[in-house]
């Protein structure tokens, strides 16, 4: 299965008008620029931290996600444009992947990115975000459970192809009609 920016897109808006918002303007912000619209050397600082978590979180999903998945880092890349704002939730997501980052530098010698699959999946499980609850105020397990491996769970599960993988037709937020809820399962 393929993941697209339209399902990314698609979870966003799952999640409600503001990600889908916030996507839309940058978007537009990028397609007025000139030059690469990937990149932004005037912009206010927040650029670098923020390609750090899109490269983090998409070599985490890359452990995350089922493995049969294709498009994964635009998916990722398109649904953290749309949750990558001045929020208080966005902040405790650069804060954990900052911190996730310094112990994969401490204990493996490189950032979270740079690990192969293997360490990444083994410093999860050191880290404990394999087992821990969610909590976005807990211990460094639970906020990296919260803010990194349920956010991309939530952007999967919350898109159509990522619900359809695991039998929900129709995630809450995407219209499927009277027929799609009449019909019996496949």
């Amino acid at each position: 299965m393929e993941l697209t920016r339209r399902d990314a897109a698609a979870a966003l808006a799952a999640l409600g008008a503001s990600g889908g918002v916030a996507l839309g303007a940058r978007v537009a912000a990028d397609r007025s620029r000139d030059g690469d619209p990937g990149e932004d050397p005037e912009a206010d600082g927040t650029a670098s931290d923020d390609e750090t978590v899109r490269e983090t979180l998409t070599a985490v999903a890359s452990v995350v996600y089922p493995s049969d998945l294709a498009g994964v880092d635009a998916f990722v890349e398109t649904f953290l444009a749309g949750r990558l704002d001045d929020s208080a939730h966005a902040a405790g997501v650069r804060e954990t992947v900052a911190e996730l980052n310094h112990l994969a530098n401490s204990w493996h010698g490189a950032p979270v990115a740079d690990l192969d699959a293997a360490d990444r999946d083994r410093l999860l499980r050191e880290v404990g975000a394999d087992a821990a609850d969610e909590d976005p105020d807990g211990t460094t397990a639970e906020r990296v459970r919260y803010y990194v491996v349920n956010e991309l769970l939530l952007a999967l599960y919350a898109s159509p192809t990522g619900g359809e993988l695991v039998g929900i037709e129709n995630p809450q937020g995407h219209p499927g009609g009277a027929e799609s809820y009449q019909r019996g399962p496949p």
